[in-house]
């Protein structure tokens, strides 16, 4: 016969589970460590942010420096053609800057400083936020074959060229000769980017071509974010060097109409300035850092961040 003898009571400090205290230090813990956690991803939201609006800053001066770039260089193309083109009126375009401005073909680029000489014609008081106004003329890279009544063209010849409409081709006797496209392109900065209601206000980087109809286009975004564009231009002198100007210290009319030669015809070169900011400001900071571009410093003082960007770009024609 075995006996068994009675299980003994465990006592109580070796009974399983927490105390009061112990529970209260879990929970502490636990608490630090969500806040670490928190903060955490709190840092790194904000770091993302202001990565993205670094990388904003730097796609926009780029898309807006490579535009302005390869226009410039292209100022003044005119095919064939190395004489100087004649004065044959394009016939009447709409919107037009100025009475003969888009068929000026021979003065390819041209500027305003710090001014909007067409404020009571295609650039409107209400679209222009200040800056710089950068006029190009040339031709389309490729002739055509076919022409087009309402849009406005270029004939070209070694010996000759000239500017008219679709419906009305000048004869030409000279061969080689063919046609292409004028095309004018003008460059402004607008008060705003996406809309005039948005808010805030963002500027950008705006221009106006010549469509057909023959009309000066309504005004299309070549990049948001830009406060202002700042052009000076490099003139070839006498003894062989280069000095940079503003638009205003080179002679010619106000709404580049003057088709007698001129110091545009000494142009080779352009320095272009543009400040870009960001599209939403950064809450914390706080930017009053000066920036210098051509003839204008300018020193904000709100929550948006900044980037200058320049080039030069050599004319080729």
């Amino acid at each position: 016969m075995k006996l068994h003898c009675p299980a003994r009571a465990m006592p109580a400090s070796m009974m399983l589970g927490f105390t009061i205290i112990e529970l209260m230090i879990s929970v502490m813990i636990g608490l630090v460590l969500c806040l670490g956690f928190a903060a955490a991803l709190v840092d790194a939201s904000a770091n993302s942010r202001t990565n993205d609006r670094g990388t904003d800053i730097q796609t926009n001066g780029r898309s807006a420096l490579d535009a302005l770039r390869r226009d410039v260089m292209h100022a003044g193309y005119r095919s064939l053609t190395w004489a100087e083109p004649t004065g044959a009126s394009a016939g009447v375009v709409t919107g037009d800057c100025a009475n003969g401005f888009t068929a000026n073909l021979r003065q390819g680029i041209w500027g305003a400083n710090d001014t909007n000489p067409f404020s009571g014609t295609c650039i409107l008081p209400a679209n222009y936020a200040g800056g710089d106004v950068l006029v190009i003329r040339r031709v389309s890279l490729a002739p055509v074959t076919a022409l087009v009544a309402n849009t406005v063209y270029f004939r070209s010849a070694y010996e000759r060229g000239q500017v008219f409409l679709g419906s009305a081709p000048p004869t030409f006797t000279e061969v080689p000769n063919e046609d292409r496209t004028l095309e004018v392109v003008i460059y402004y900065i607008s008060p705003y980017s996406f809309s005039s209601t948005e808010s805030p206000r963002i500027p950008g980087l705006y221009r106006i071509t010549l469509r057909p109809g023959p009309l000066i286009g309504n005004p299309e975004l070549v990049a948001p974010g830009v406060d202002t564009l700042q052009v000076q231009f490099g003139r070839l002198m006498t003894d062989g060097t280069t000095i940079y100007q503003n638009a205003n210290a080179v002679s010619a009319t106000a709404t580049s109409i003057t088709t007698d030669p001129n110091e545009w015809d000494d142009v080779n070169s352009v320095r272009i300035s543009i400040l870009v900011r960001s599209l939403t400001p950064e809450p914390g900071v706080v930017n009053t850092r000066s920036y210098t571009l051509g003839d204008v410093t300018i020193t904000p003082n709100d929550s948006y961040r900044r980037l200058a960007f320049t080039t030069t770009a050599q004319l080729r024609n």
